[in-house]
């Protein structure tokens, strides 16, 4: 019989195995690591990507167990380390060396997500998240945009309803659905740093 703690994680509660439980913590420890060391930044600044990572991880565990109380064990830790793999894209080991994982290969596709790009705006993001929601250059946006405002007024109440309406991309999982990228530890850290310079 093995022990079986209770903890929060990405603000849910989940029942986990006591060696599942440490395999999480020493995942989630060298994934910290691997971010100070790729950004630069010391990991205490790096909570926000932390966080993203802590949700993604409770919505895989969420998938397999349910809300019904099933209890997560190491080989649902072990998919899960393997499918998130590491930021800088290599594959991590788990502590046991039980086996290597490919970093995300098997992740779906996502589907892409509308946000205001405000990393890239000119003004407020809106022609730079509707280029990355419709696979075009940021340039023709821009240059239609101006179209718009110059043949009307129809292209100014354009712009200030989507300012009004399209969410900012914010945290870098938003900044990963605006690009259609999987939420993975490598495509998180990708937008660590954007994330600090807020």
């Amino acid at each position: 019989m093995k022990k079986v703690l209770n903890i929060s994680l990405g603000n849910r509660s989940f029942a986990i195995e006591e060696d599942a439980y440490k395999r999480l913590s020493t995942y989630l420890e060298h994934f910290r690591t691997r971010l100070a060391q790729q950004s630069g930044v010391p990991y205490t600044q790096n909570a926000e990507v932390m966080e993203d990572l802590e949700s993604r991880i409770a919505e895989l565990f969420l998938q397999e167990v349910g809300t019904d109380g099933r209890v997560v064990g190491i080989d649902l830790v072990e998919r899960v380390a393997g499918r998130l793999g590491m930021p800088d894209g290599a594959p991590e080991r788990p502590a046991s060396a039980a086996g290597t994982y490919s970093a995300a290969s098997d992740e779906p596709q996502v589907r892409k997500k509308i946000y205001r790009d405000y990393d890239n705006r000119r003004i407020a993001g809106v022609c730079a998240g509707l280029a990355a929601y419709l696979d075009i250059d940021v340039v023709l946006t821009r240059i239609l945009m101006l179209v718009a405002l110059i043949a009307g007024t129809a292209g100014f109440w354009i712009y200030v309803i989507c300012w009004i309406a399209i969410p900012k991309a914010v945290t870098p999982t938003q900044k990963c659905e605006m690009n259609g990228l999987p939420v993975t530890a490598e495509n998180l850290s990708k937008f660590a740093n954007s994330t600090q310079k807020r």
